[in-house]
């Protein structure tokens, strides 16, 4: 103990403690990077080996040769095999062009390709995965309970009733009425556009499933009454059922002033 005590002041035994340091940061850094490719990745070397190919023609002229983004478009380190999914299953990767934001629309690659890119991109760092049958299982979730959920979380900017909104500077929130179990997964997990991201931790499986079967609910209910306009409620209908009227008494009026001449 005298023997420390008379060196601990000695500027050489801090630059020690420092490098020690260094060298167990080093060192387990070492150990998750080398556990990285096995947690990654979703196929075989081979069809991450295409996905490379696919990548490095179409997706490296925004995102660079690595992945790690440039100027024009983000990095995809970290992003996950269900971004790459969402992104590319739906047409809105490759970007048809620069815009507020990226518009859905039919997609450039087959299935095959998606899968291939999205293995290449989560072999290049951990990211969330596409889910499985079972988490887009929802057969048994509560459909009430995940309107609650849908209401608290995706109301604001997809509207109760999930046709969508107008957000800031362009951007919009899409309509949800042709949105597969698939995609609505893959969105809550990796957050596109102005999405926030809904981990597991914030939202979890059984949750999602619930709001999934509240959006399935709303894609297949009927209307009875004819057009649902944006099933935005009594308000909006007899807006419209008085401007129909007002608009055929006008024509009417202006017909018979027509007539009287």
């Amino acid at each position: 103990m005298k023997f420390l005590a008379r060196r601990r002041r000695n500027p050489l035994v801090g630059a020690l403690l420092l490098a020690l340091a260094l060298i167990g940061v080093g060192a387990g850094y070492a150990v998750v990077s080398s556990a990285q490719p096995a947690v990654a990745a979703i196929g075989s070397q081979t069809q991450v080996e295409e996905g490379k190919r696919l990548y490095l023609e179409g997706c490296s002229t925004c995102h660079a040769m690595s992945g790690q983004g440039s100027h024009i478009g983000p990095t995809l380190i970290g992003v996950g095999a269900a971004s790459v999914d969402f992104q590319v299953s739906t047409g809105r990767m490759p970007l048809a062009a620069p815009g507020a934001q990226a518009v859905a629309k039919d997609p450039i690659y087959t299935p095959e390709e998606t899968e291939a890119l999205a293995a290449y991109v989560a072999s290049l760092a951990p990211g969330p995965a596409i889910p499985t049958a079972e988490q887009l299982d929802y057969a048994d979730a509560d459909v009430a309970e995940g309107g609650v959920l849908f209401r608290i979380n995706c109301a604001q900017c997809h509207q109760a009733a999930g046709q969508g909104g107008a957000l800031t500077y362009g951007k919009y929130a899409p309509s949800l009425m042709e949105a597969t179990p698939k995609e609505l997964y893959e969105a809550m997990v990796t957050g596109p556009q102005s999405m926030p991201v809904f981990s597991d931790g914030t939202l979890p499986i059984e949750d999602k499933q619930a709001i999934t079967a509240y959006v399935m609910d709303l894609q297949n209910a009927p209307s009875p009454g004819g057009l649902s306009l944006g099933r935005l409620g009594p308000v909006a209908e007899g807006l419209f059922l008085w401007t129909a009227v007002f608009a055929a008494l006008i024509g009417v009026a202006v017909w018979i002033g027509i007539k009287a001449r």
